[in-house]
């Protein structure tokens, strides 16, 4: 049996302690995933759903000497794209997904990654998430909340929400987290879950937040 997820009693002062712990821990967090620039950021983001950021940075560290605006990306054929990113899950969507990403940018935004929601969401193969990552981590914008497997699991474990859904989830974090800890605190949050709070096993005993963490879902040990 795993523990149902209970709201904290002061969930904007227990977040508070969580970030602040997450600063002093990781004060140089940052995203995995290696770019240079807003549009190299947005096809790695694009890249990584379902794979890791590892096998992302293999690929894109010959993708990004091959194509370098968005013009090489949607000029380029289908094929042709679609065999330099084999080695990535769903290789076929997301070579579509970025030539038709790359050629609204041309078209519609005069060859630029846009800086809104509003506009990145129009972008065939982004979504929320994707366009958080962009804005926040390209753009320093914090538009919302990057919300992926692991900050999910972590803040569900946390108290911080009762949600599974990540829009849901994203909608708790953002009213109990200062806006301007959305950025840091989602890079922060990921690191925690790719270190210590794993999925299976979390290293409760090496955690810098085991004595305010409820434990929401997580099975006690045995013996």
């Amino acid at each position: 049996m795993t523990k149902e997820a209970k709201p904290t009693r002061n969930s904007k002062r227990h977040a508070a302690e969580v970030i602040r712990r997450l600063h002093a821990e990781y004060s140089d967090a940052q995203t995995a995933l290696d770019f240079e620039t807003p549009l190299q950021l947005l096809i790695a983001t694009i890249l990584s759903a379902q794979c890791t950021d590892v096998r992302v940075n293999i690929v894109t560290k010959t993708l990004f000497k091959k194509y370098r605006s968005a013009e090489d990306y949607a000029n380029a054929s289908q094929d042709e794209l679609n065999e330099d990113i084999r080695s990535i899950n769903f290789h076929y969507n997301k070579a579509c997904s970025i030539r038709g990403a790359c050629k609204m940018i041309i078209e519609e935004f005069d060859g630029k990654v846009p800086r809104t929601m509003e506009e990145l969401v129009k972008l065939p193969g982004v979504a929320r998430k994707t366009a958080n990552v962009v804005l926040g981590t390209a753009f320093g914008i914090p538009a919302g909340m990057v919300v992926d497997t692991h900050i999910k699991r972590v803040t569900f474990r946390l108290g911080l929400t009762q949600e599974t859904n990540p829009e849901k989830v994203e909608r708790d974090l953002m009213k109990i987290i200062p806006k301007e800890d959305w950025i840091f605190g989602a890079h922060a949050l990921i690191w925690h879950g790719r270190r210590v709070c794993h999925a299976r096993k979390p290293d409760c005993d090496n955690c810098v937040l085991e004595d305010i963490c409820p434990k929401c879902g997580v099975k006690e040990k045995k013996g």
